[in-house]
Parts: C-alpha cells; structure tokens; sequence
C-alpha cells in the first residue's frame, strides 16, 4: 500500500513536469504554426510511456539507489571499516581512504554510462559528424571525466578543503584547453558537462557526498556534502577536451608518417 502511494505522488509530480513542456509544444504547433499535431496518437502514446516510465524510474533511485549510496558512504568511512576501532582518531589521513576514492570513481563512472541523456547526446554527435564522433568514445571520456571529478571531490570532502579552489583551477584548465582543441568538438565537450547532472547521477553522488560528510569528524553535511555534482559537470569538458586533443595529435602524427613514407 506504501508502494502504490508513494508510486502515486511520484506520477502525479511527473505529470506536473512534464505538462508545462506539453503546454508549449501544444502552443507553438497550433497557434503560432498553425499546423496540426502529426502523428497524435502515437505522440500521446509515447508521452505515456515517458510519463510512467519515468515514475518508475524515480521511485526506484527514491527507495533504493539514493539510500544505497548514502549508505555505501556511511559505512566505508566507518571507523569500524577503515582503523578498526569505534572512533575515529584525530589526526585522520586522507590516504586511509582510499576504498571511498574507488568507490567514487567507480560510482562516477557506472551512473554516467548509464545516464540516458548521455546516451541521447552520443547518438545525436554520432550522426550529425557522420559517424566521426563514436557513441562510446564520448561516452567513456565523459564518464572518465565524471569519475575523476567525483573522486577529487571526496577528496575535498574528507581534507576538509574549500571548493572554490578546485572549481576555479579546473576551469582555468578548461580555457586553457579550449585554445588548443579542435573548434568543432568544443561546443560538444561543454554541453557533455551539463548531461552528466541528470536522473542517474544526481541522486546517487548527492547521497554520496551527504553520506560522507556525516561520516567525517568536524564535516558539515550542508557545507561539505554538496559540491560533488559542480566536479561531475565540470571534469566531463575537460576530459572531452582531452580526448578530441589526444585524437586531433594522433591524426597529425598519422599524417606526418604518410609523407615520410
């Protein structure tokens, strides 16, 4: 009963979403086109499957992945786990960590490969270049990217370190490398940024950083438990930047060895 409930309020919050991005398609497409919706049934339809699929999908991150990685957090930052001991001692060493510092990486880049607008994302660069940006080439460097910024951001987490150090030196990078990429691969690798923070990955590294942080002797949850999803969007553009470079340098070094010969 619990279940249905809950399922319940879930349905009704994604219709509420979902209804203002109705409004306006509806809008333009009648009174600003003038043309009649195309394919209406089969629009009606696919729009139920989003409505439901995405209940569902959300009742499942609510009731097992956002829990999971809270606990997952919690215990493998136990005293119990990591010193063997009921507290933790003063002078902690990041380096006891570092089973959270996989954990991290490894939660970073399972969620990211999965995440749907990633997916959306690769397909669309894929046919659009004619088949010159692989599907899984972007998306295991921006999944990369999203492991190494979760990783650092535990770390941060756990040094009790201020974010804004972090935040203004990888953008500092991403500048850096903007000048030096190829100009066709940059708008890409920014957007890659923004579709890492969706439906997967959000919940489960909130958790995680919130886990963490009520682990830590002297961390605030408010304070220090925020801030990973700021190094999940940023470290995917510096990793897509990375990947187009390395390619772009691969490219030229082919190129130089076809002359010689």
């Amino acid at each position: 009963m619990q279940f249905l409930s809950q399922f319940w309020s879930i349905l009704l919050a994604t219709c509420r979403d979902v209804l203002p991005i109705l409004s306006l398609i509806v809008f333009y497409q009648l009174l600003v086109l003038k043309q009649p919706i195309p394919h209406l049934r089969q629009l009606v339809v696919g729009i139920l499957y989003v409505i439901v699929g995405l209940s569902f999908f959300l009742l499942g991150l609510e009731t097992a992945l956002f829990p999971i990685g809270e606990i997952m957090a919690t215990q493998l930052s136990d005293p119990a786990f990591i010193y063997g001991s009921e507290t933790m001692p003063e002078g902690i060493r990041w380096s006891d960590f570092y089973w959270v510092y996989l954990f991290a990486a490894l939660i970073g880049f399972s969620t990211t490969i999965a995440e749907p607008s990633l997916l959306a994302v690769a397909i669309k660069a894929n046919e659009v270049s004619g088949g010159v940006i692989s599907q899984w080439g972007l998306r295991i460097s921006v999944a990369i990217g999203v492991a190494v910024g979760i990783t650092l951001g535990t770390f941060k987490i756990i040094t009790g370190t201020q974010l804004h150090y972090y935040i203004i030196a990888g953008y500092l990078l991403v500048i850096i490398q903007t000048f030096f990429s190829p100009k066709d691969i940059i708008p890409l690798a920014y957007d890659s940024g923004g579709v890492t923070t969706s439906t997967v990955t959000v919940p489960i590294v909130t958790a995680l950083g919130l886990g963490l942080a009520s682990s830590i002797p002297g961390r605030n949850p408010a304070l220090d438990g925020f801030g990973l999803i700021a190094f999940a969007s940023l470290f995917p553009i510096i990793s897509v930047l990375g990947y187009a470079q390395h390619a772009h340098i691969m490219n030229l070094l082919k190129a130089k060895k076809r002359k010689k010969e």
